[in-house]
């Protein structure tokens, strides 16, 4: 066992940027336990009787205190997402329980509470400090503070448990998407682009020097369920045995079909279910989608759903299009007559072959990720006037990426890059904080500037012999959507906690700035300074982006309705008494109510559906099109104005991005348009007006 005793522990360290190569698993535990004394310490010293009714002085003791703790306790969650290993997690979950409960506990008390109610009454508060303390009164009544006895009680017991619960999911889905594999041979992979095959023979021959048996078949290439083995094969292997063995396996993860009873969810989904809604009377709601929605934008379930069946009706008769055009191209041109589940992305790609002459597989060859980060950089220069600059910091992978955010030479903020698949790694793309913009106040009554921090992952392929990773025009659009939240974090200039960056902003406004981002891999004058041919060095030609453009729109009633009904799930299981008990049945009831084309009986997409059940949007995934409403509106803006007009990009920087949560989002949406929202350029941008 490895000896710390005589090193400092860098969880206590009071460095700018966490220490992520020296953090060790043995680091966890005693971090912890210390810094959630000294939060106790601050928490009691702020709440005693002769305590002052004072937010500098509130904020000086406890709020540094559980920053503090906040930080450290990041530093270990982020590591548990990106490079979990069983030591690691061991030590995550032995801690997860302290943590919860004081957290719980800070939001929930009674005397910390009624403090924020004097200082709310006080006069001359500042925009921000008006704005934070009605999110803190707002919050310390969804937080429990004012039940009491054996309800207060219980309720800490439900996010004691719903902790548990959550954390358990994520590992199961992480563990069952690790855990499969399938030696394919070379005949197996006709039609797989080459780098995925390469990468595939790679990772068979490192299992066949670890000794692995099902790895010395000849010729192996071993395939797994991360996406960026599992979609190229979905989308490109001719052979249908192939894609339904990967599609069986993908859809089941996690489930009490898959291939452990270890890693099901099932009594996991239904548990945290049940404990949301007993969580959700306890404060005096019918249901937990009417807690959920008190933050957010949206006033009620019903408001949801009906915006969701309103979207659905729009959306069904380009889906019906969508799918009648895939049956008759599969008849024709593959006699298919049979449609499965599994062909749809490989007949899908055909279809757009044909009908645009052009692959998925012949973009990617333009798109090579440092070309794609260096076009990134400059756009974000270019729009807001700020530069990343590559710059050196402790990691916990050496393929993650550090960068610095600067206006003018001055240092603003910082991001880490974390770009790469692997195992040990979960799932899926986001953006999440290190640390937020702070003026920073210490005892002696001072302050210090701290700049924002944050993390920026995503999961895409690595490269192949020698030549760098090659990105889909999906995967561009994904690293633009999480640069938008990363510049949301970065750029705000509120240096209030709570309100600053993303902190507070509407859970349904919080997509705004990153579906907004996305709208750039449309325009040429972009494409043009993201685009280096991986052999030639040729930038993506304007023909072929034309097509891409021709194409853009393709299936969009097919992807609108699945989104919705992954939204009208989500919302319904969280609304309806009882459905915790019926949730395969309810979510065939959405299907049946939405779908054009549901999917196979055995499909548990629940079981890995971890925004829902391990990821915060709990009652909240319908925030997704929400918010494509607003952005899609704010990109009209770019469009009548000029999508590089400075006064735009100003406007937009000032009235959104850096406003933070010191307004709510539709005033800030108010604000940079003029107007209420409409629907109208969504409708228009996703070519079902």
């Amino acid at each position: 066992m490895t000896d710390l005793s005589a090193a400092p522990n860098p969880l206590l360290s009071t460095a700018s940027l966490p220490d992520f190569s020296a953090i060790d698993p043995l680091h966890i535990q005693p971090a912890i336990a210390e810094l959630l004394a000294q939060a106790q310490h601050a928490l009691e010293e702020v709440t005693a009787d002769g305590a002052p009714a004072d937010y500098d002085h509130l904020s000086r003791v406890l709020n540094v205190a559980t920053e503090r703790l906040g930080t450290a306790w990041g530093a270990v969650g982020h590591l548990n997402a990106v490079a979990n290993t069983p030591a690691l997690r061991e030590a995550y979950n032995a801690a997860l329980p302290a943590v919860t409960e004081f957290s719980t506990a800070l939001g929930a008390n009674e005397a910390l509470y009624a403090k924020y109610k004097v200082i709310a009454t006080q006069p001359g508060l500042t925009p921000e400090r008006t704005q934070l303390l009605k999110h803190a009164m707002r919050d310390f009544v969804l937080s429990g503070a004012e039940l009491h006895g054996e309800a207060k009680e219980r309720f800490a017991r439900i996010q004691e448990r719903s902790a548990e619960l959550g954390q358990a999911f994520s590992e199961h889905v992480m563990d069952a998407t690790d855990g499969w594999a399938y030696y394919a041979t070379a005949d197996e992979l006709a039609g797989v682009p080459a780098d995925v095959v390469a990468n595939a023979r790679a990772a068979a021959d490192k299992d066949r020097e670890e000794g692995k048996e099902q790895a010395l078949i000849p010729g192996a290439h071993k395939l797994s369920l991360h996406f960026p083995v599992y979609m190229p094969v979905m989308q490109y292997a001719d052979d249908r045995a192939l894609r339904e063995r990967l599609y069986r396996a993908y859809a089941t993860r996690a489930s009490e079909l898959g291939d452990k009873p270890e890693w099901d969810n099932s009594q996991l989904m239904g548990e945290l279910l049940m404990l949301r809604q007993e969580e959700a009377r306890l404060l005096g709601f019918q249901n937990f989608a009417e807690a959920s929605l008190v933050p957010k934008m949206a006033t009620s379930p019903a408001q949801v759903m009906d915006f969701l069946r309103d979207m659905a009706g729009r959306a069904r008769p380009f889906a019906r299009r969508d799918l009648d055009e895939l049956r008759d191209f599969a008849r024709a041109a593959l006699q298919m007559d049979d449609l499965q589940a599994w062909d749809m992305a490989y007949v899908s790609e055909k279809l757009k072959e044909a009908r645009y002459a052009f692959s998925d597989q012949e973009v990617r060859q333009y798109l090579t990720l440092p070309r794609v980060l260096d076009g990134l950089f400059r756009i974000v220069e270019r729009l807001f006037g700020v530069q990343l600059v590559p710059a050196r910091a402790s990691v916990w992978h050496d393929s993650v990426q550090f960068c610095e955010l600067r206006r003018d030479g001055q240092l603003i903020g910082q991001v880490y890059l974390d770009l790469y698949a692997r195992n040990g790694k979960r799932p899926g793309a986001w953006m999440d904080e290190v640390r937020g913009r702070w003026t920073r106040p210490d005892l002696s009554g001072a302050a210090a500037e701290q700049i924002p921090v944050a993390h920026l992952v995503c999961n895409f392929p690595q490269g192949a012999d020698g030549k760098p990773a090659l990105l889909t025009h999906d995967d561009v659009t994904t690293l633009f959507h999480e640069c938008g939240h990363g510049l949301h974090h970065l750029l705000t200039r509120v240096a209030e906690l709570g309100v600053s960056g993303i902190s507070g902003v509407e859970w349904d406004a919080v997509e705004l700035p990153s579906q907004f981002m996305e709208n750039f891999c449309w325009e040429w004058e972009v494409i043009q300074q993201l685009s280096s041919h991986v052999d030639t060095g040729a930038p993506l030609p304007r023909e072929l982006f034309d097509k891409m453009l021709a194409a853009k729109n393709f299936q969009a009633g097919l992807q609108t309705l699945r989104q919705i009904e992954f939204a009208l799930v989500d919302m319904r299981l969280h609304a309806e008494p009882g459905a915790e008990t019926r949730i395969q049945e309810l979510i065939d009831e959405v299907r049946a109510e939405v779908s054009v084309n549901p999917p196979p009986a055995f499909n548990r997409f629940q079981h890995s559906f971890s925004h829902i059940f391990a990821g915060g949007y709990a009652a909240g995934y319908y925030s997704y099109k929400w918010a494509e409403v607003l952005s899609a509106d704010c990109w009209s803006a770019f469009e009548e104005e000029g999508v590089f007009n400075p006064a735009t990009g100003r406007r937009y920087l000032d009235e959104i991005l850096s406003m933070g949560s010191v307004r709510d989002a539709m005033d800030n949406f108010k604000a940079f348009r003029g107007r209420e929202p409409t629907i109208d350029a969504l409708l228009r941008h996703q070519g079902m007006a």
